[in-house]
């Protein structure tokens, strides 16, 4: 049995020094273990330690500034994880794993899961819907997250040592986003919860992540991780508190989200980040948003940090929230091509039912100490509130707003839809006529607060929304970026 406090006082010592090489710190240890068993002490406490293994196998100390934004914006899922994934797939049905039974079986399940996702029915995975899952979708969730920590890595609020846990982590797409985008010496305690088979696809693809980046996978339920049943695996969340806390597509598969999320907000560091995920289509997104409000309280010292701020001092917003974000597509991996091409098919049947390169998502921020992706409020002497768009139909107003997507029309007027955090009705900025003074509407990225001069406020009757004519008179001032 090593000593592992005489090896923690050891490497807090030569820290200062030098590299610490486990063979040098095994002469100071009573025993003199093999340096071996130091060094997997050492990565045992690597993270309390702030320490980080080197590729020669020492430890040197973890640069003490936070992640800053790498400039995130994949265009492609990475050969590895691609590669990884293919060996999977051959391992379970060989080499010609797209064609016959085993292609059909899982173009099955791919048909299978895209239908109860957009009925919100039950979801079921066994191994080959796991497979399935990770043929369509793995690409597209690796991409979504590393945009959405953006926003953290902006402020300066990501660590580069990261305590992290992914609830329902499927089959890794944003566990290998959050690896790639934080930078090589970052140490990442990384726990999944995963009771599905797909955790046995997230084991063979976190093989591919590097040495910092040390996985635990618990194969158990969100509510038993958090201790929210009578069979509770509390170890889970009950050793520390965490970093990061990811929902990552999964919340319009628990029973009870809001019970879930409010425990992942237990479970944070004093500042720390709940994050979560999901997919574009209305149902999830707006499952997403409605989950969101019931968690985000001001009693409850829980407050939403992005994308969907709340611009009014205690107002809260009871629109639809269907917003999700939109980035550029990703290559085609090799794996869909494959798929697709196997697919039998009727003559008139179009090829790509099985394609998916959209990053397309829907997420939510939520910490528990104040902080907010932009410190800006609204006041009365300057803005009108949506919540008060009624009294104000057919006048020109000014309003600070949140804009929550990218352009919604089919190449018409711009339509962008936006909230300041008070609104009842969904609110659209219509631009009619782009100008200098108002281009900043156009230009500002999804998530930025606008403040709109003169804009004309109208009903749409067919939409029952309020439409903010943004024209020659309005002015757009991008308030934060």
């Amino acid at each position: 049995m090593i000593d592992t406090t005489a090896v923690r006082n050891t490497a807090n010592y030569l820290r200062h020094v030098r590299p610490i090489d486990p063979e040098e710190i095994s002469a100071y240890i009573e025993g003199t273990p093999h340096p071996a068993v130091v060094r997997e002490t050492l990565r045992e406490e690597a993270f309390d330690l702030r320490l980080r293994e080197r590729d020669d196998g020492s430890f040197v100390p973890v640069d003490d500034d936070p992640v800053r934004p790498p400039g995130w914006a994949p265009d492609a899922l990475p050969e590895a994880y691609a590669f990884a994934l293919e060996d999977l797939l051959v391992a379970e049905f060989g080499a010609n794993w797209h064609v016959g039974d085993s292609g059909d079986d899982l173009r099955e399940a791919i048909r299978r899961l895209k239908t109860d996702y957009f009925f919100g029915n039950d979801v079921q995975y066994d191994r080959i819907a796991a497979l399935g899952y990770a043929v369509y979708h793995l690409p597209d969730y690796y991409a979504a997250v590393g945009y959405v920590l953006d926003d953290l890595a902006e402020n300066g609020l990501l660590d580069r040592t990261l305590r992290v846990l992914d609830v329902g982590a499927g089959v890794g797409g944003p566990a290998l986003g959050l690896h790639d985008y934080l930078p090589a010496d970052a140490v990442v305690d990384y726990h999944a919860v995963e009771p599905s088979p797909a955790a046995d696809v997230l084991d063979r693809l976190l093989a591919e992540t590097n040495r910092n980046f040390r996985p635990t996978i618990h194969r158990t339920t969100a509510e038993s991780a958090f201790g929210l049943t009578a069979e509770a695996d509390a170890a889970v969340t009950d050793d520390a508190p965490f970093d990061l806390v990811v929902f990552g597509n999964v919340l319009s598969e628990l029973a009870d989200p809001v019970a879930v999320v409010e425990a992942g907000v237990d479970a944070l560091a004093a500042d720390g980040s709940v994050l979560a995920l999901a997919p574009a289509d209305r149902e999830t997104a707006i499952g997403l948003r409605e989950t969101e409000r019931a968690v985000a309280s001001p009693d409850a010292g829980v407050g939403v940090y992005s994308p969907g701020l709340r611009l009014w001092p205690g107002a809260t917003p009871s629109d639809g929230g269907w917003s999700f974000d939109v980035r550029g597509d990703l290559a085609l991996p090799p794996f869909q091509r494959r798929i697709d091409e196997a697919a039998a098919r009727e003559a008139t049947d179009e090829p790509g039912e099985f394609h998916n390169v959209d990053v397309q998502f829907a997420y939510s921020i939520l910490r528990t100490d104040g902080e907010r992706r932009a410190d800006v409020r609204a006041g009365a002497d300057r803005c009108a509130r949506m919540a008060d768009a009624e009294a104000h139909v057919t006048d020109r107003v000014n309003l600070l707003a949140v804009k929550l997507s990218r352009d919604l029309s089919d190449g018409g007027n711009p339509v962008y839809r936006v909230g300041d955090g008070s609104q009842a009705v969904d609110h659209y900025l219509v631009c009619t006529r782009e100008t200098e003074l108002n281009r900043g509407l156009r230009e500002a990225d999804y998530g930025a607060v606008v403040f709109v001069e003169n804009g004309l406020v109208l009903w749409n009757d067919d939409e029952a929304a309020y439409n903010v004519v943004v024209d020659a008179e309005t002015i757009v001032d991008v308030v934060a970026p």
